[in-house]
C-alpha cells in the first residue's frame, strides 16, 4: 500500500489549455506544471495563449512592476 495517493487536481467540467500538447483538455489530464486553467468554458481555454499574451503586455507596460534601475534611475 502506498503512503501517498496520487491525486488529480481539478474537476471534470473545468477546461485547461495544455502547454505540452498545445490543446484544450477537459479535466486534469496533464500535470499542473504543463497547463493553464481552469477555465469555465472550452472557448475560454482555447483563448488561453492570447489571454496570456495580453496579460504579459499589460505587465511589461505597467510602471508599478519596474524598478528605478530598469528605467535608468539610480535608487538604492
Amino acid at each position: 500500500m502506498a503512503l501517498f495517493k496520487k491525486r488529480t487536481v481539478g474537476k471534470p467540467g473545468e477546461w485547461y489549455y495544455c502547454l505540452e500538447h498545445k490543446k484544450v483538455e477537459e479535466g486534469p489530464d496533464c500535470p499542473a506544471k504543463d497547463r493553464f486553467g481552469p477555465y469555465t468554458s472550452r472557448a475560454e481555454a482555447e483563448n488561453a495563449m492570447e489571454l496570456a499574451r495580453e496579460r504579459n503586455l499589460e505587465w511589461e507596460n505597467d510602471p508599478r512592476w519596474h524598478d528605478a534601475r530598469a528605467r535608468g534611475g539610480d535608487e538604492d
